[in-house]
């Protein structure tokens, strides 16, 4: 059922679709990275928050975490970057989903099940939003907070940052194919 969604979409795959979507997704990551994050980890010196945390995070780490950060850490966190953390997955998501279409299409005909690992970087955002849900629970219950929620959001991460991952290798393997000689 979601593949026929995703046969529809391909037909978007333009570059100047894939910039509509880029610009503004890249330009939000840099925002994030550039002020936000480091505006809400100068209140816990020396720790990354939970975003930045590739391998997950303990219980403890959670913990500590959420205390350094204090009230007004917290608070940032909350009204600070995850606003912004709302958006950028479904624009992280289209732009990657249409760059690798668009990629793709250069060299593999429409229909091929290559188009498939399109949907990575939008299942990487559905886990970087339940990851983000996470986080507000956690920072809107503290300090009780259970080990399942750290758990469930620290698997979030885990699984966001892998697809993450995948999407960039699979991105690596489209420009190969793109400028390897035609089979």
């Amino acid at each position: 059922m979601i593949f026929k969604y995703v046969d529809k979409i391909l037909g978007a795959a333009s570059g100047r679709n894939v910039l509509i979507f880029l610009v503004p997704s890249t330009a939000l990551y840099f925002v994030m990275v550039l002020i936000t994050i480091p505006a809400v980890e100068s209140f816990a010196p020396g720790m990354k928050i939970f975003d930045l945390s590739p391998g997950g995070y303990s219980y403890e780490y959670a913990i500590k975490l959420l205390s350094s950060l204090g009230d007004e850490g917290r608070s940032k966190y909350l009204t600070t970057q995850l606003p912004l953390d709302f958006i950028y997955p479904a624009l992280f998501a289209m732009s990657c989903f249409l760059l690798l279409a668009w990629i793709f299409s250069k060299r593999y005909k429409q229909g091929s099940k290559i188009f498939y690992l399109c949907l990575i970087p939008v299942v990487a955002g559905i886990f970087d939003y339940l990851e983000n849900i996470q986080i507000v629970l956690m920072i809107l219950s503290y300090p009780d907070i259970s080990e399942v929620q750290v758990l469930m959001s620290s698997i979030a991460t885990l699984v966001k940052s892998g697809l993450t991952i995948i999407f960039f290798l699979v991105l690596f393997y489209g420009f190969i194919r793109l400028w390897k000689p035609a089979d």
